[in-house]
């Protein structure tokens, strides 16, 4: 009782996809709008409230935060945090944030830094796809680096974590491991999604509505013989593909309107052997070049190229369109990439 007293909860945040500590009940607040627990308000930033308000602060005297980040930059939950951050600055409320690790390790860095002209909520900050950092070590990079709007300063405290090191996987941990990114609860599917997910800029299904979200490619028109030959041929590590069909459905709250729903799928399944050696963005980037290539009339990027948004810049669909080497995509980030990992 001494303890509830010393702490008034007047308002809970939750990101995109809610706090994912229960893949059933969190998701998206009760009728009431209200947390049982704590009598208090609980607001989704996402849509057109995608940061705290002043009337949503008025009464706070101390802003804490407690997420887990999944370790790729196109997944909104670091745009959240920064947005969390600018308010706070603003309304000059302090910040605690509770460190968490990257489930995908902290020594791997991959992927393309994103251009100025392509920032976006799934590109806020000029990091590559696999960031490689902490929820901590971002907020302190986003701080003070002057990344929040206006390059305003948060009264930011980081608490760290202990016992936890840069090569450890979210499953080496020990900590419960609860859905990371609309229902992934483990880090080989979270791994596949930080490059499967540049399928949400195309017409291609990666599996979101069926139980092996990422791990899957298709299409109703897709002919699988030839992809699957191409990617044999590739010799991509850490993965083997097979043949597969699968139909989209609506699993839950959090893909509601899956790509080809009620629809069967013809294509190709990823099956990983070794995480490690495993390169998800080589791998995807591959998928998209031999499928353009395959099915050049029914192959489309959507959402107005929003692909270029999630990848960072277009280089990807000017690879593609040129017909050059797709092999030699990743020397476009590999500078970079070390470049940023020397400035983090």
């Amino acid at each position: 009782a001494e303890q509830k007293d010393k702490f008034d909860v007047q308002i809970i945040f939750t990101p995109q996809y809610g706090i994912l500590t229960d893949p059933v009940h969190s998701l998206k607040p009760p009728p009431d709008g209200m947390d049982e627990r704590f009598d208090a308000q609980i607001k989704r930033l996402w849509g057109r409230e995608y940061r705290p308000n002043v009337l949503d602060l008025r009464e706070v005297d101390l802003v804490i935060i407690d997420l887990q980040d999944t370790g790729v930059r196109f997944h909104t939950f670091m745009t959240t945090v920064t947005k969390v951050m600018e308010a706070a600055a603003e309304y000059e409320k302090p910040v605690i944030l509770l460190d968490r690790p990257n489930p995908l390790n902290g020594n791997i860095l991959d992927g393309p830094v994103v251009r100025p002209q392509f920032q976006s909520f799934v590109g806020y900050h000029l990091v590559p796809i696999r960031h490689g950092m902490t929820v901590g070590e971002y907020a302190l990079m986003v701080n003070e680096t002057g990344w929040i709007r206006q390059s305003v300063i948060c009264d930011l405290t980081v608490i760290p974590m202990s016992n936890w090191r840069r090569d450890m996987w979210i499953d080496e941990t020990g900590l419960t491991v609860t859905p990371l990114w609309k229902g992934i609860v483990d880090p080989v599917t979270l791994t596949a999604a930080a490059g499967m997910g540049l399928l949400e800029g195309t017409n291609l299904s990666f599996g979101e509505g069926t139980s092996k979200p990422y791990t899957v490619v298709g299409a109703p028109w897709l002919v699988p013989h030839q992809l699957l030959m191409g990617l044999n041929k590739a010799g991509l590590p850490g993965v083997r593909f097979a043949e597969t069909t699968f139909t989209p459905d609506s699993l839950s709250d959090n893909v509601s309107h899956p790509l080809y729903a009620g629809q069967e799928c013809y294509g190709v399944k990823l099956i990983i052997e070794n995480k490690d050696r495993f390169d998800p963005l080589r791998t995807t980037v591959t998928i998209l070049s031999l499928t353009a290539n395959l099915e050049p009339r029914r192959f489309k990027w959507v959402g107005n190229n929003y692909v270029d948004k999630l990848y960072g810049h277009n280089y990807l669909r000017l690879f593609i369109a040129q017909e050059r080497d797709i092999r030699k995509l990743p020397a476009t980030w590999s500078e970079e990439v070390i470049r940023f990992n020397q400035f983090r």
